[in-house]
């Protein structure tokens, strides 16, 4: 267990605006509250905002890391004091929200699906504390709603981005004469696999478009079967799983799951191989310069944004519980750039994925995953 505590400058200026905005699913971007005596938000006295990591780390290049820096954002413009702990294996969530409890927290964020039950059960007996979690609706009951009326849910129906990267690989793949992609996870939890049943889907769609014949390996959609490492750590296990991926022939191929894709770089780049990697969560290109050169796109999840934005409501005194679904439309969901394959991409793709986005935005295009969040 690591605990960090980070000092914050006061008297930062407020960003102009928000990639997205919490006050309810799907709604549009909203400016953040300033004090208009200060030069920025002031928070409500005595606020003390705290993340706790899931065993991936802060160091993930992933929604650890993602979720950190918009809480640093937040604090940098709070001039608050924020406490960060990470957790080394599951052991660590349940004493890690309890030593968050007794540091004074007033606001909790939780980073990821497998910290639910602590979080309910942490927020179930603090009441007067606000919590947020990444990924999970904290509904253990199953009713559908928050278990605690103090849990933010922050979601994201990453199906809708994972489409568009889907038919984005097919389409590379097919340019390349290869007419294969594939895809690996950690652990089959609904924030892993909403990523595959979009990639294989919107393969799918290029086929169908195209009348091309891409074949997808690691994840049968109707199943909800596929190739798995067990865990999110880079390790040997990680490797053979991608290397069986890679092995089928694939020329691209998508880890999801934190750090395992340094295995599937590792697995690449040993092969003297010209497969290429999908990133997810952050633009891995960007926060992982070292693999830079592998990167296709990654299909992206704007978690610090949902992070900063519901730190901020809570530094205000306006925090509302109501579940947040990042989707393409209110742009917590998208695709990022194609960096250096820009210039290699097939004729006429940028403009396909445009259209197929605002058919998705506009219900034309119905595109849903068993794991999706709900809306």
């Amino acid at each position: 267990m690591t605990i960090s505590r980070t000092k914050k400058l006061v008297g930062v200026v407020a960003a102009a605006g928000l990639l997205v905005a919490l006050a309810g699913c799907g709604s549009a971007p909203e400016a953040t509250p300033t004090n208009s005596e200060s030069e920025g938000p002031v928070a409500v006295e005595g606020f003390k905002p705290c993340l706790v990591s899931d065993d991936g780390g802060f160091n993930d290049k992933s929604f650890n890391q993602s979720a950190l820096m918009g809480m640093e954002k937040a604090s940098d413009e709070l001039g608050v004091e924020f406490i960060e702990v990470e957790s080394a294996s599951a052991n660590d969530y349940a004493p890690n929200l309890e030593n968050l409890v007794a540091e004074g927290c007033t606001f909790i964020v939780a980073v990821g699906f497998k910290l639910s039950a602590d979080t309910i059960a942490s927020a179930t007996a603090n009441p007067d504390i606000d919590y947020a979690i990444i990924d999970d609706i904290a509904d253990a009951d199953g009713d559908g709603a928050p278990d605690a009326e103090n849990i933010k849910p922050l979601q994201f129906d990453t199906v809708q981005a994972a489409y568009l990267g889907g038919y984005a690989a097919a389409a590379w793949s097919a340019e390349q004469g290869v007419n294969k992609i594939g895809t690996f996870g950690g652990i089959p939890i609904p924030p892993v696999t909403i990523f595959m049943d979009g990639f294989v889907d919107g393969a799918a769609k290029y086929n169908e478009d195209k009348g091309a014949a891409v074949e997808t390996f690691g994840w049968d959609v109707e199943a909800q079967e596929g190739s798995f490492t067990g865990g999110f750590a880079a390790n040997d296990t990680a490797k053979q799983t991608a290397q069986g991926i890679l092995d089928q022939g694939v020329d691209v191929v998508l880890p999801v799951g934190g750090p395992i894709y340094q295995s599937a770089a590792a697995a690449i780049t040993d092969a003297s191989s010209d497969s290429l990697l999908i990133g997810v969560d952050s633009d891995l290109a960007v926060v992982d310069p070292s693999v830079a050169d592998l990167v296709l796109f990654s299909i992206m999840k704007r978690i610090d944004a949902a992070v900063y934005d519901a730190t901020m409501q809570a530094a205000t005194g306006e925090f509302d519980a109501s579940p947040y679904v990042g989707t393409l439309e209110n742009e917590g969901v998208g695709l990022s750039g194609f960096g250096a394959f820009e210039s290699e991409l097939p004729e006429g793709l940028t403009d396909e994925l445009a259209a197929l986005q605002e058919q998705i935005i506009s219900g034309e295009l119905e595109v849903t995953s068993p794991s999706s969040p709900q809306q």
